[in-house]
């Protein structure tokens, strides 16, 4: 997931990207990455490790935005626009596909470096019982897969990167 968060009226880019158990990711915020696994969340109140160190995080929203108070600096986070865009739909004209929702991914039909042609199933997810058919945009060459049968994906969370071939 990539957002947006404003610290001090300068708008900032974080990348959230699942890594491991349902509960760790890998943050990077502009040049910086920290691991960050989640030991518990219980009403608006995170315990959380970061690099191996225990800080408690408080977390408020409404539809747009999420105020995150850690250490008594509160930033606010705001989704980017490209990750607004209907599930990803405006990454995908661009040859990045990313999942439209949270799932597990089932069966992967392709591999990096395989030519593809527009409208080609490249994988299957399952959410919520349903079947999610990831096609191809265009034709192209899978540049880069970020997943595996069996991992469980974020919405917007990156699947595959298709350049032009």
């Amino acid at each position: 997931m990539k957002f947006l968060f404003d610290r001090n009226s300068q708008l900032i880019s974080m990348e959230l990207i699942p890594s491991g158990s349902g509960r760790s990711y890998r943050a990077t915020i502009g040049e910086t990455s920290v691991d960050v696994e989640i030991l518990q969340a219980k009403d608006g109140k995170l315990d959380l490790l970061l690099d191996g160190k225990r800080v408690t995080a408080y977390v408020s929203s409404d539809n747009a935005k999420r105020w995150v108070t850690v250490e008594g600096q509160t930033v606010v986070l705001t989704r980017s626009s490209a990750a607004r865009k209907s599930g990803g739909a405006h990454r995908q004209a661009a040859g990045v596909l990313t999942a439209p929702m949270p799932g597990q991914v089932r069966v992967v039909n392709v591999n990096e470096g395989d030519s593809v042609k527009k409208g080609q199933t490249l994988l299957l997810l399952e959410a919520m019982k349903m079947e999610i058919r990831v096609q191809a945009p265009r034709d192209g060459i899978v540049k880069k897969l970020s997943v595996k049968p069996g991992q469980t994906v974020e919405r917007e969370q990156l699947l595959i990167e298709i350049e032009e071939g």
